[in-house]
């Protein structure tokens, strides 16, 4: 006698749970491989039924079931069905999307393990009080604790006490990161002074240690430490006993293609469903977090001074207005030169931070005007000049092409590079330092965890002098002869059109300057800018760092964004830009004559192109939605899914929670 089953398939369609039959003995969970149509596709078993309301004969058999390893347990399976509901995409391709791939013969590694050593310092009196506070009030099943501390007050030292304190209960931490650029620099921090296996997991790790990891963690009993990026948070840690998770403010969080999740908020129900306590913790945390914990005295605890010898660096602005510079130091100024040669003098290291890949922003002839863009893009779209590689390419896909000797249009040879970036920055310093080393740090230059490991190695030995990078660089570093950092072309980001453009680049300049002063009393950041009365510019001071936030949410309340409204994205995409802006207004009037009905608290605004309209050649336009309902939002947008008749060459996806609505 068969039994009947829900299977979540792995098809991109809304709903993709299906009822199919089988003899096999199988469970919740469990990986299966079902006929889908003329084809075969993976599955897994959500739940058991007793009974149908179809015709049997048309329920299709499960063919088989496998990889004992990817056996989900239960509260896997309710991240992943809560996830399917919150963000409203296909279970079956959510699950499939995190596993990572199932190996026969995968090559043997060898895990970290920690040394367990004592502690070579002591906490001080404001940490030693918040790991007692956070240990008494908030480590009993769920709750969330928050830790505003400025960079270098003694984050990390705290997340190791109460790390210590969970491994000693014989239970497992998981530890989050936004970059896999900083598991290197915590691994080794929390490898000599923790006693158990320490698990790392981003996109350096190769698939056969993607696969023996979750194979050990199914298998074992712990205690293990899990440090990892975003994709980690869907490991099946054993026994699992605290979620942390640092510099969570960060957009890398947030993944951008297939599921629109963020990693923050996936960890925060993860740590809810385990029923363990999370804590977050930045030197600048997002907007709503601040908003949420910075009333919760008994949740929410701030570090205001640099722990030891560190003290704030001074900020200094360049006008650039005012200081002209020379042709063969652009686009340095003169100040920033003396600067950063008065540093090395003094046998001291340098960042140079500048947020901008490549020689330079575009190629463009003198003689005629012409300028090099990828058609697939959209013409406004100019492509970025690599001068290393010799080549020209796409911003927003991966079109490349070889650098031009003469302009096609006219034939002159005299082709003219406009803006800069890290490798053009690199060469200048180059040409005017030439006894000492120049190295970048981006992601042109860097390409592997081999690649990061060997530049931040060479930098921590003295064997770089001044780094050029961008924001990379910015995320959590500990450089101990830093004492210097040169900020450039940060107007770009103070002007960008969006509700969070003030928040991302306060966060961004709040981070580089971190990079200095933390061994040191005696350090400053130089800001080149064009718009040195810029308000966010005295924020970033020391002193004036908590200031930026109340100042902020006065704005964001008068226009109706978060924290104070919830907010989704419904996005719609084709090739032909005349078939796509009919659709989308059609969807888009209909929406809100359904809203005007049945959801009194949700406004709906648009249709609107995306800043950049056409990448890859496809088109975006949007539709957003706004809400101080959770529920009602949630509800609207389960409305549109049921009720949407998909168009040909059109597609569409679905953002809860966006970090940028344009």
């Amino acid at each position: 006698m068969s039994n009947y089953f829900k299977v979540a398939v792995n098809f991109p369609k809304i709903n993709s749970v299906l009822t199919y039959k089988s003899e096999l003995p199988l469970q919740k969970g469990q990986l299966v491989e079902v006929p889908l149509g003329r084809r075969t596709s993976h599955g897994v078993i959500i739940e058991k039924v007793d009974k149908i309301e179809f015709d049997e004969s048309k329920v299709k058999a499960i063919d088989t079931y496998h990889d004992e390893v990817y056996h989900l347990d239960q509260l896997e399976l309710a991240l992943y069905e809560w996830m399917h509901k919150y963000y409203h995409y296909p279970l079956g391709k959510l699950i499939f999307d995190c596993l990572p791939k199932s190996l026969k013969r995968p090559r043997k590694i060898q895990f970290e393990q920690g040394q367990n050593l004592a502690l070579p310092f002591e906490l001080s009196t404001l940490q030693e009080s918040i790991v007692s506070k956070i240990k008494e009030q908030n480590f009993n099943g769920f709750s969330q604790s928050y830790l505003h501390g400025v960079t270098g007050s003694g984050k990390s030292v705290i997340y190791l006490q109460l790390i210590k304190k969970t491994l000693d209960q014989g239970m497992s931490v998981q530890f989050l990161l936004p970059e896999i650029n900083l598991t290197p620099q915590f691994t080794d921090f929390f490898k000599n002074y923790v006693g158990c296996t320490i698990l790392t997991y981003h996109s350096g790790v190769s698939p056969s240690e993607k696969y023996l990891i979750w194979k050990h963690l199914k298998e074992t009993d712990g205690p293990v430490l899990v440090m990892g990026v975003r994709s980690s948070i869907f490991l099946p840690i054993p026994q699992l006993g605290l979620i942390i998770i640092d510099e969570e403010h960060d957009q890398s969080f947030k993944q951008t293609d297939r599921c629109p999740y963020n990693g923050r908020d996936v960890a925060i129900k993860k740590a809810q469903l385990a029923n363990v306590p999370l804590i977050m913790g930045s030197a600048t945390p997002a907007m709503e977090n601040y908003y949420k914990f910075s009333a919760l005295d008994s949740k929410y605890f701030q570090l205001k001074e640099r722990a030891g010898e560190g003290q704030f660096p001074k900020i200094k602005l360049i006008d650039l207005k005012e200081n002209k510079h020379d042709e063969e130091i652009w686009p340095l100024t003169n100040e920033s030169i003396d600067a950063i040669k008065e540093a090395l003098d003094k046998k001291e290291q340098v960042l140079v931070f500048i947020n901008k890949l490549g020689y330079s922003n575009s190629l463009q002839c003198r003689n005629c005007g012409h300028q090099f863009y990828n058609e697939k893009c959209g013409c406004m779209n100019n492509l970025r000049y690599f001068k290393s590689k010799n080549c020209l390419s796409c911003s927003y896909c991966d079109f490349v092409m070889p650098c031009p000797e003469v302009c096609p249009d006219c034939g002159s040879m005299t082709l003219k590079t406009k803006g800069f970036g890290t490798e053009k920055v690199s060469e200048t310093l180059s040409s005017i330092f030439t006894d000492y080393k120049i190295g970048r740090f981006d992601r042109d230059f860097i390409k592997s965890t081999k690649d990061l490991k060997s530049q931040l190695t060479a930098f921590d030995k003295g064997e770089i002098d001044v780094l050029v990078g961008t924001q990379m660089l910015a995320k959590g570093h500990n450089f101990e002869k830093v004492n210097l950092v040169v900020v450039l072309g940060i107007d770009s980001i103070l002007s960008y059109s969006d509700f969070r453009s003030n928040e991302k680049a306060f966060q961004l300049l709040a981070q580089v300057s971190g990079r200095a002063g933390r061994y040191s009393s005696d350090s400053k950041i130089l800001i080149q800018t064009l718009n040195p009365e810029h308000r966010l510019f005295e924020y970033v001071r020391g002193e004036n760092l908590f200031e930026f936030y109340p100042e902020e949410l006065p704005l964001r309340e008068l226009c109706s964004c978060p924290p104070y409204t919830k907010i989704a994205m419904l996005y719609f995409s084709s090739r032909f830009q005349d078939r796509l802006i009919p659709h989308i207004t059609k969807i888009c009037n209909a929406l809100k004559n359904v809203i005007d009905k049945n959801f009194s608290d949700i406004e709906c605004q648009g249709p609107f192109p995306q800043s950049v309209e056409k990448k890859a050649n496809q088109y975006t336009w949007g539709i957003l939605l706004k809400s101080k309902n959770l529920s009602e939002l949630h509800s609207l947008l389960a409305t549109f899914e049921q009720n949407y008749e998909d168009a040909s060459s059109i597609s569409f996806k679905i953002d809860v929670d966006p970090l940028t609505i344009f």
